[in-house]
């Protein structure tokens, strides 16, 4: 196993036919095996390579986790250029700084992204690096037939693979350069660890990995990129942070670890006792992993049973929250380390882990404590320094070691505990780190404002930024004011939660330096917050509050709210959101969408979007709007959805419908009995088959909508090899079946007769037309797709009288945006005289089926993408 380079275990390990990533964007998934990677990251290191990037060159990764990000990283890396990852929640003003300071040609950023400002600097889209690759198929899309890939010459231990930058709003951030060395250090004996037990968890392959943590973040970059492949593991990326999202992933993708912040295990945790409120109580007594299995085995089964363990990484983990998990019997793994450290430092072993500790340093790795308690560390994984920062690396680096600025301490066992920080950095619950001096400088650039001190406010691992602020006196001057003027010059992850206004003249400095005494300043406002009441809430408690504005307060740390309240002002983080917009749908019974959510500015906008009423005390009823792709109209109906984790059969899909026996009865009967049938009624002319040759599936048919007979005789048009079709059909149709206590027993049984034999022989997928369920719809269908079924629907609503095309619904153009399929126009003619409406019996005639080119949208303005598909469907004339 000996290894000079990265791009050596890339070669070794990034090379099967397995599944490797997969990524879920919400509605449906993508899944590449290790040679999908391994062939795009060579086309994208080929790119770089005629676009005249020369080894050593700085190429910027910016975007949200996704396997096109592992591919541009491994696709720098055989180009001999070093990697920039930039944390997705950047602003365009620092990518462009940090691309300044690199010199980079080439910024590769999602298509969402703004453009950076920055002279010279070409945008490469990120989104578009496995576009028109079949997820594990053949071939690397780009015609040119060339699939191999070779590694460049040349390359050494020592040479730069990344540099990673410290984000910083008012100063210039500070970039850790990561050598192949340095990675290789750290990953090589996690490696030799991992052999000796992979035998013994053959029998659980393939072990899935979600990994929540940013691959901007080098530990998140190391547990998606580096140990899965050593297990032949699957890495799983999915976007937000919504708890029901996260356990509905673990759950149906049969995930095995979750790699997070502590904050998701909070906001889990919450989730968890909030939907099973005997979760919340202590046990009296010890009992075994067994038992506490046994007891809490409904959490299991929420979870999915191969389910075990939490890899915690970024930030201080809360002894409760650790405490809570153990009890349910899961495994919860921390470790210890810093980007300068690439990353590992320490790590518990997943078989002799102990709560509290962050583990025993790793092979190769020396760590001492100081005489001031500092935790020191040297070793090949350690950082040469910071790039063009000799002033930065020399104060980091003395006397051969690497000062951590953290504080910790060793047991008898040798197992490292963290107790806080000697340097005064503080540690964002999204594990992001913020530098006192460059919140204060924004604060000092503000007209009414004489000095300001910066601490960490509330627990480690758990900070937000809390400003002290000294005003000038007499100017009548505004302190929220000052603070919200004051974020608009910081990064997300920057902003100011909190404030308190000195009241004793000049801030506590040393004499001499006048730096400020942050202890002090640090002890004085945990008892002016105590004092005040302003200390924020604690995890479960904001859905108490009444009124919108009293939800908010709970995230507010002691400011006013008002509807006119900003969400930025706040500076609430990403998780933060995700646990504000959570609170509002339990207190208002409601579901916020969350692009929706993000898309808000002020108080008054939430109050509008879970619908409540200034000072209504009860709220409830209230209900967020949402366009539902209905089944077979695809129509934009308003509809109240339940809140995630509620369970209601309405929402409950036919997924024994993709089970291979299934499958195999429904391609034998459509072949032999049920197609051929159609056939002798519908004597059927099919145009325009030439148009799919050039598209794989799955796709998305839209057709205009004649009669019952509809998708029998579409089918009986396609080639054989693309019949693996599911049929969207109004759920509304069904009610009886989904709804039994509303109807008599003779109805129920005939239809639900009609749904069994629907699903069973033609595919059927129930989606709500009026009914709740619309992000449920959506995941449904993504999922059918997912799985290589292409979907058909008739998006004008209902069966046409008239033989005319009706206006087509704005719920196919959310369908055609969302699930980034190919659309293929499907026109029926003479279908209305076959079977018309309300007749019992069929009669054969003459009927015509075209298929137009495909179609692929993007956007969010469905009505018009609506439109475009109509228009397409009646020019096949």
């Amino acid at each position: 196993m000996r290894r000079a380079t990265l791009l050596d275990f890339f070669d070794d390990r990034i090379r099967s036919g397995r599944p490797f990533l997969v990524y879920d964007g919400g509605y449906r998934a993508h899944t590449w095996s290790y040679d999908d990677i391994r062939r795009a990251a060579g086309r994208f290191a080929r790119r770089l390579e005629r676009a005249g990037v020369t080894p050593g060159a700085a190429i910027l990764l910016w975007g949200e986790n996704r396997a096109e990000w592992v591919v541009a990283f491994w696709g720098c890396l055989l180009a001999r250029a070093v990697a920039v990852p930039i944390d997705v929640r950047a602003s365009p003003d620092l990518v462009g700084r940090v691309a300044r300071i690199v010199s980079a040609r080439f910024v590769v950023s999602g298509r969402d992204l703004p453009v950076p400002p920055a002279d010279g600097v070409e945008r490469w889209d990120l989104d578009a690096l496995l576009e028109g690759d079949a997820p594990d198929g053949d071939g690397d899309g780009d015609g040119d037939g060339d699939d191999a890939v070779s590694l460049p010459d040349g390359v050494s231990g020592s040479d730069l693979a990344e540099i990673i930058f410290t984000s910083g709003a008012t100063a210039e951030p500070k970039g850790v350069r990561i050598t192949h060395a340095n990675v290789l250090a750290n990953i090589v004996p996690v490696e030799r660890e991992i052999l000796k037990y992979r035998r013994y968890g053959r029998p659980f392959f393939p072990l899935r990995f979600l990994n929540l943590l940013p691959l901007s973040h080098m530990f998140g970059q190391a547990m998606a990129t580096f140990i899965p492949p050593m297990l032949e593991g699957v890495t799983v990326f999915m976007r937000g942070y919504n708890p029901a999202d996260i356990v509905r992933q673990i759950r149906t993708r049969r995930v095995s670890v979750v790699v997070s912040v502590p904050k998701i295990l909070e906001v889990l945790r919450d989730h968890v006792i909030h939907e099973m409120p005997e979760t919340a109580a202590p046990l009296d007594r010890r009992e075994s992993v067994a038992r506490r299995w046994w007891r809490y085995r409904r959490v299991h089964r929420m979870f999915g049973f191969k389910f075990w363990a939490f890899v915690v990484g970024a930030a201080p983990l809360d002894p409760e929250v650790e405490a809570f998990w153990s009890r349910l019997g899961f495994l919860v793994i921390q470790g210890y380390g810093l980007t300068e450290t690439a990353p590992i430092v320490t790590l518990n072993h997943p078989f002799h882990a102990r709560r509290g500790s962050v583990g025993t340093p790793i092979g190769g790795v020396d760590v001492k404590i100081a005489d001031d308690g500092e935790i020191l560390v040297r070793g090949a994984n350690v950082t040469a320094g910071y790039y063009n920062a000799p002033e930065a690396t020399a104060e980091a680096f003395r006397d051969g070691w690497f000062h951590t600025g953290d504080i910790g301490a060793f047991d008898d066992d040798g197992r490292l505990t963290v107790r806080g920080r000697k340097k005064e950095m503080i540690v964002t619950p999204d594990g992001l780190n913020v530098f006192p001096d460059d919140v204060e400088r924004a604060l000092r650039a503000q007209t009414d404002v004489r000095d300001a001190g910066v601490v960490g406010g509330g627990p480690p691992g758990g900070e937000h930024v809390h400003a002290v602020l000294v005003l000038e006196p007499g100017a009548g001057a505004d302190a929220d004011a000052v603070v919200r003027d004051a974020n608009a010059l910081l990064e997300d992850h920057q902003r100011i939660r909190s404030f308190s206004v000195w009241p004793n003249g000049a801030l506590p400095r040393t004499e001499g330096t006048q730096k400020l005494k942050r202890a002090a300043l640090r002890r004085w406002v945990e008892q002016d917050t105590r004092g005040a009441g302003a200390s924020g809430a604690e995890a479960g408690e904001p859905a108490a509050g009444r009124t919108v504005e009293e939800v908010v307060a709970h995230f507010a740390h002691g400011r006013t709210v008002t509807g006119a309240t900003t969400l930025e002002e706040l500076g609430l983080s990403s998780i933060e959101r995700i646990e504000l917009m959570l609170a509002l749908e339990r207190r208002f019974d409601t579901t916020v969408d969350e692009t929706a959510f993000a898309a808000l500015s002020t108080v008054d906008d939430l109050r509008r979007l879970v619908g409540s009423d200034p000072g209504a005390g009860d709220g409830g009823g209230a209900a967020a709007r949402a366009s539902t792709p209905s089944g077979a109209s695809g129509t934009a109906a308003t509809a109240t959805e339940p809140p995630p984790g509620r369970s209601d059969g309405a929402l409950i899909f036919p997924s024994w419908s993709q089970l291979a026996p299934v499958r195999l009865f429904r391609r034998l009967a459509q072949s032999f009995f049920l197609l051929p049938l159609a056939r002798c009624f519908a004597w059927t002319r099919v145009e325009g088959l030439e148009h799919l040759a050039g598209t794989a599936d799955p796709v998305l048919y839209a057709a205009n909508h004649q009669s019952l007979m509809d998708g029998p005789v579409i089918l009986a048009a396609l080639p054989a090899a693309r019949r693996r079709v599911a049929t969207a059909a109004a759920r509304e149709w069904f009610a009886p079946h989904f709804h039994p206590e509303r109807f008599a027993s003779g109805e129920r049984f005939r239809t639900s007769l009609a749904y069994f034999l629907g699903v069973l022989c033609f595919n059927i997928a129930p989606l709500p037309q009026r009914t709740a369920g619309a992000r449920e719809a959506m995941r449904h269908l993504g999922t059918l797709l997912g799985q290589g079924s292409s979907v058909l629907i008739f998006p004008e609503g209902r069966r046409n009288v008239t033989g005319h095309i009706d206006p087509f619904q704005p719920g196919v153009g959310m369908l055609a945006s969302r699930l980034q399929v190919p659309v293929v126009p499907v026109r029926i003619d003479g279908i209305d005289r076959v079977l018309p409406i309300g007749a019992r019996y069929a009669w054969p005639g003459r009927v015509r089926v075209a298929f137009g080119e495909p179609l692929r949208f993007d956007g969010s303005d469905y009505a018009a993408i609506a439109r475009r598909i109509e228009k397409a469907v009646r020019e096949l004339q």
